[in-house]
């Protein structure tokens, strides 16, 4: 065979190539902004109480943009974890809470003539951590796709609300979906006795079981 057309010969002196740096770091992101999203917590919470709206809105529609990113960037480069899972469903709690807030010191109004709704998607939420703490002592993080759902629907709400105007339509579609979601987690927390991340929904569940 030509000299030219041999192919080279592995050298077991030579280590193996190692993933690029910049490809580990990026497996870090995920976990750097759920926990951003954590920490923007204390500092959306003391802007709503100084009325501090613009900031408010636009700290707030940033940290519920991440709560995409991470989410695209774990299943991307596969680093999903069970730690990773905890910090987004603890994130996802203070994001909930955050946007409450919000809606009380900035759209009184929306929060009067929406009381009962709006009470249904925090009751519903509150039970779920409540349960999920007494069963698992830590947060559920099914994260099924009807909480999946849910979430994109309200942060689709919220963002419109701070950054455009009321919207019922899509107000009252993300409280239904919140609350079915809601529901169905429940019922997951009876049905699975060990915790479990990243839990596709009822169906499978009980298709497994099966």
């Amino acid at each position: 065979m030509p000299a030219w057309r041999e192919r080279p010969r592995s050298r077991p002196d030579v280590p193996a190539a190692r993933p690029h740096a910049s490809t580990n770091a990026w497996r870090q992101v995920p976990n750097a902004l759920s926990a951003a999203r954590l920490l923007a917590g204390p500092p959306l919470i003391a802007l709503a109480l100084l009325h501090q709206q613009r900031i408010f809105a636009v700290l707030l529609i940033a940290a519920l943009a991440t709560d995409v990113i991470d989410g695209w960037l774990a299943r991307r480069f596969g680093v999903q974890s069970a730690l990773g899972a905890s910090l987004d469903s603890a994130a996802d709690v203070v994001m909930l809470i955050c946007a409450a807030a919000g809606v009380a010191a900035f759209h009184r109004d929306v929060w009067h003539e929406h009381a009962v709704a709006i009470g249904s998607v925090l009751t519903g939420w509150g039970v779920v951590c409540a349960f999920a703490l007494l069963r698992y002592r830590r947060l559920s993080s099914f994260h099924t796709y009807a909480s999946k759902l849910a979430g994109y629907a309200l942060g689709f709400f919220i963002i419109s609300l701070f950054a455009f105007e009321f919207v019922p339509w899509l107000f009252y579609w993300a409280t239904v979906l919140s609350v079915a979601a809601s529901a169905e987690e429940l019922l997951l927390l009876w049905q699975l006795p060990l915790w479990r991340a990243d839990v596709r929904g009822l169906y499978w569940v009980l298709r497994e079981k099966s």
